[in-house]
């Protein structure tokens, strides 16, 4: 099975933001899965976590953006 490498520009906040949603009450209390909290609004889920998750996928989607690409991603 392959792995995919992701960039290092996104990696830090990837790690950042796994560590803030598994010790939210949405993975700790109810037993959801990390991915399960990421992809949903949810009131138990901290405002910290809501904006490591919305800078990433800013990260990400600069990463696809070719302006952003040739400049270099602005992040992390």
């Amino acid at each position: 099975m392959e792995t995919v490498e992701m960039a290092k520009s996104c990696k830090g906040l990837a790690e950042e933001l796994v560590k803030c949603l598994s010790e939210s009450m949405c993975v700790k209390d109810e037993k959801r899965s990390i991915r399960d909290c990421a992809g949903e609004k949810s009131p138990c889920i901290p405002s910290e976590c809501v904006g490591l998750r919305e800078t990433y996928f800013n990260c990400k989607r600069g990463q696809v953006d070719m302006r952003a690409r040739i400049r270099g991603n602005k992040g992390y």
